[in-house]
């Protein structure tokens, strides 16, 4: 009971702090997204690279990536995986700072319904009626945005099948949480560390500004996304998955409570309606995944 506890503290603990991310990534509006993305690179690498000396699991960490390695398919996966979260990253971070947070918000909702549609398409899983209802309902919600907009929510789409296709990845890799940030960040740190000296030659890279609280700010980007990761790695341990599934909810709800009464975005009818087919797509899935358990 201590741990079912515990479990519920970290993953509330995780999902509260991917919902109100935005909040940190919109005070850093003046940097570009890209030095933002760079940043987020570098120092969450460096991060977990202090992390893994601190817990003393520099053993484990040195085993794990000699299993990724020795395997083609492992290595291409994690390679793979450090380019799609790059994408997943990017693309949120541009999000925010250019005012479609209720976009971002559609995104990780939909996103549980593209995973299931890749677990059919590349794991051969089958479909009970309740699924594919669900991946039905999803896709009137954002076929309405379209009709209702005219254009695709490429931001929302993005999001939510670049984050389903790095989850599809991490299933064919068998390592710790924290040999896999360190693997993905360490793979693409050499190109943001590139791309910032580039910036630094030109003159306008923010860590020449003399602006302290934008600089520890960037440097602050490696803890917050490394923390809520720990956190939900911690409480998945502790918690049945079912659990887990509920609780993934809390961050697009909280990431659209942002977007409207914190940034003024606006929340149309049209997207009620995107939105509405979205939530009864949810609700589907969920009402399956308590019958399958």
């Amino acid at each position: 009971m201590e741990n079912y506890k515990q479990g519920i503290f970290f993953g509330l603990a995780a999902y509260v702090l991917w919902g109100i991310l935005p909040v940190y990534w919109k005070a850093l509006e003046l940097v570009s997204p890209f030095e933002i993305l760079s940043s987020r690179f570098m120092w969450s690498c460096v991060f977990v690279f202090l992390l893994i000396i601190f817990q003393k699991k520099w053993p484990l960490f040195a085993k794990e990536v000699k299993q990724v390695f020795s395997n083609v398919k492992t290595g291409a996966a994690m390679v793979a995986a450090g380019i799609t979260i790059s994408f997943n990253w990017g693309t949120f971070i541009w999000a925010v700072n250019n005012g479609h947070i209720v976009e971002t918000s559609m995104g990780y909702y939909i996103n549980p319904l593209v995973s299931i549609l890749f677990a059919v398409v590349f794991l051969r899983e089958r479909l009970d009626k309740m699924q594919l209802a669900a991946i039905t309902c999803a896709f009137i919600g954002v076929a309405s945005m379209v009709y209702s907009f005219g254009k695709i929510p490429w931001v929302s789409l993005t999001l939510a099948f670049t984050f389903a296709l790095y989850g599809l990845l991490k299933k064919i890799l068998p390592v710790s949480a924290l040999t896999s940030i360190m693997l993905e960040t360490l793979l693409i740190t050499p190109l943001a560390l590139v791309y910032e000296y580039s910036l630094w030659q030109q003159g306008v890279s923010f860590y020449a500004s003399g602006n302290l609280q934008v600089i520890m700010m960037l440097t602050g980007a490696g803890v917050v996304t490394a923390i809520p990761l720990l956190l939900f790695t911690a409480g998945a341990r502790m918690l049945p998955l079912k659990i887990i599934g509920f609780l993934q909810y809390i961050s697009p709800t909280l990431t659209l409570l942002i977007g409207v009464f914190v940034y003024n975005e606006a929340f149309t009818a049209s997207h009620l309606l995107a939105f509405g087919w979205i939530w009864a797509a949810l609700l589907l899935f969920i009402v399956s995944q308590l019958r399958s358990n």
